[in-house]
């Protein structure tokens, strides 16, 4: 499948505070994510219904987002950015995502460091 041919939904530059990293102070003190998603969809029947029960609910997909990452503690970014991943997966109607999970504080002298990865339902 062509996912570069599909329908996109962009959710951009999400801040998020969370528990995310492997030192003693990041596993007490809360510090930011920025989570962008590409969503791979199908917006034909959204299109001739105009119903949102025929769409993927982004508002509702961002809000689960929220509360999944402000309720998490894992130590990577990695494992973080492949729960957002299976999360916007199992949304009806995503067949694939790419998931960029930036952590701004992570590193000295540079705005931000981060993954990047693309899953799909198949």
């Amino acid at each position: 499948m062509d996912f570069e041919k599909m329908d996109k939904i962009f959710i951009r530059d999400l801040l998020v505070r969370t528990i995310i990293g492997i030192y003693d102070e990041e596993r007490v003190n809360r510090q930011d994510v920025i989570i962008n998603l590409t969503l791979y969809t199908d917006f034909s029947n959204a299109i001739d219904t105009e119903d949102i029960n025929d769409a993927v609910n982004y508002h509702a997909l961002q809000v689960a987002v929220m509360d999944m990452v402000e309720s998490s503690s894992y130590l990577l970014v990695e494992k973080l950015t492949q729960a957002v991943a299976n999360l916007c997966l199992s949304t009806e109607g995503v067949q694939a995502v790419q998931v960029k999970v930036e952590k701004p504080t992570a590193l000295r002298f540079c705005k931000s460091v981060g993954v990047e990865i693309f899953r799909t339902r198949i």
